[in-house]
């Protein structure tokens, strides 16, 4: 049965397959041993069909507008921001931590770029106050997936772009969650704090200390406020506002901050150049193993075996919830939401889901997936960071977690989370 791709394509990953290659093997392969040979080059023909997209070439600028502003300073005047206001209190670097991971978040979308950034700074300044390596490592795993759930975010342009939903919904749908998880970690940071007796960062900063913290990171912090300004309210699409978003941040760290030099711009270009061709041919290698899910009818057999255990909305949400995070324990976010996504998204909005409701249950459920044992992307991250063994962070990262994991079962459960927003601004 041509179905039987699914599990071929799981069986390639655990021997250590590349996903893109194993996204076109599976498929390539079952559609041989069926005898349709002449549907290959449609499945091949698709890798490029799939990156050929306007929309899609937000995810490269938006990465272009990370690194920039990683390289050009931005990252550290909005940590001093952050402590000048909450570093006084128990445990006031951990906070910092998860509160400049929300500011950066509306700039960057991007999870790994924010561990990269905030964990460079923020682990050995931390371990300096009298945090373990362990921990400061676990807190910026942690709440570095805010990055792509408060807006702007590569893997919801991803999520829009597979499934013909609204990019600014999508975004509008995403401020309450992260705020949410962000607001989650910080409690349990106060809750560890009194128990672990966490150190005082900083004495308490005066008003004016504040003024002037803020001053200095105003430009980079006024980045969200013209991305999401433009795209929620029509100005411009969200490709448009990634491009304005790259140009801001050249000026920014060339001409105001002056933290980059004009040499140093082909080495930024690279390493954006890599990153976006690996998301890219994902996203073209997805689109194709999508056309042959397609052919395979897997949806729809997925459906019935789905409903068969129950047609309570809530049950079945519970249920698939479980699921995803059990994927993003081994499959990265970004592929998991193309592969999965055209053949769960039609089973819920069949049964009265909202398509942007489940839109977000999908990417946050997935995005907690990065920070997950044992393949959690930025759980690697912040090991090679911080020098200390992935097990270890694993292991102090679970108070964390769980924080998370009650997060994404509220957006669940209540939709008036994600929705109220896009709701209010007439995007759902």
């Amino acid at each position: 049965m041509l179905i039987l791709f699914l599990p071929l394509f799981l069986i390639f990953l655990l021997l250590g397959m590349p996903v893109f290659f194993a996204m076109l093997a599976a498929p390539g392969f079952m559609l041989v041993s069926e005898g349709m040979d002449r549907d290959l080059p449609m499945l091949f023909r698709n890798i490029y069909n799939g990156m050929d997209s306007f929309p899609l070439m937000a995810i490269p600028f938006f990465m272009l507008a990370g690194e920039l502003m990683n390289r050009g300073g931005i990252t550290l005047s909005l940590v001093n921001f952050a402590q000048s206001f909450i570093g006084h209190v128990r445990g006031g670097l951990a906070h910092v931590n998860v509160m400049s991971s929300m500011l950066f978040a509306g700039m960057s979308g991007s999870a790994v770029a924010d561990t990269s950034a905030i964990g460079s700074m923020m682990i050995p300044a931390m371990e300096k106050n009298g945090y373990s390596r362990k921990f400061a490592a676990a807190i910026t795993a942690a709440s570095s997936v805010i990055g792509p759930i408060i807006p702007p975010s590569g893997i919801m342009i991803i999520y829009a772009y597979t499934m013909e939903v609204s990019v600014a919904a999508l975004f509008a749908a995403g401020v309450v969650p992260g705020l949410l998880v962000g607001l989650g970690l910080m409690g349990m940071i106060s809750l560890m704090a009194k128990r672990y007796d966490f150190p005082v960062a900083a004495p308490k900063q005066t008003w004016k200390q504040r003024a002037k913290a803020g001053k200095s990171a105003a430009l980079p912090l006024f980045t969200p406020v013209i991305i999401l300004g433009g795209i929620l309210f029509g100005i411009f699409t969200p490709t448009e506002a990634s491009a304005i978003a790259v140009g801001y941040a050249l000026f920014i760290s060339i001409f105001i901050l002056k933290t980059i030099k004009i040499h140093e711009l082909p080495e930024i270009l690279n390493r954006s150049a890599k990153g976006s061709a690996v998301v890219l041919l994902l996203v073209g290698a997805a689109i194709a193993f999508k056309t042959v899910v397609s052919l395979s009818h897997s949806a729809e057999q997925l459906a019935q075996w789905v409903l068969s255990f129950s047609e309570n909305p809530l049950i079945l949400l519970f249920l698939i919830n479980i699921l995803l995070f059990i994927v993003g324990m081994f499959l990265d976010a970004g592929p998991a939401i193309i592969i999965l996504g055209p053949i769960l998204a039609p089973i819920f909005i069949n049964i009265g889901v909202d398509p942007i409701h489940f839109a977000i249950i999908m990417s946050v459920n997935l995005t907690v997936g990065l920070a997950t044992p044992p393949m959690g992307l930025v759980l690697f991250v912040a090991s090679s960071v911080s020098g200390v063994k992935v097990e270890s962070i694993a292991r102090a990262i679970l108070p964390f977690l769980f924080v998370e994991v009650v997060v994404i079962f509220l957006i669940t459960f209540f939709p008036a989370l994600s929705m109220s927003v896009p709701q209010w601004l007439g995007l759902a």
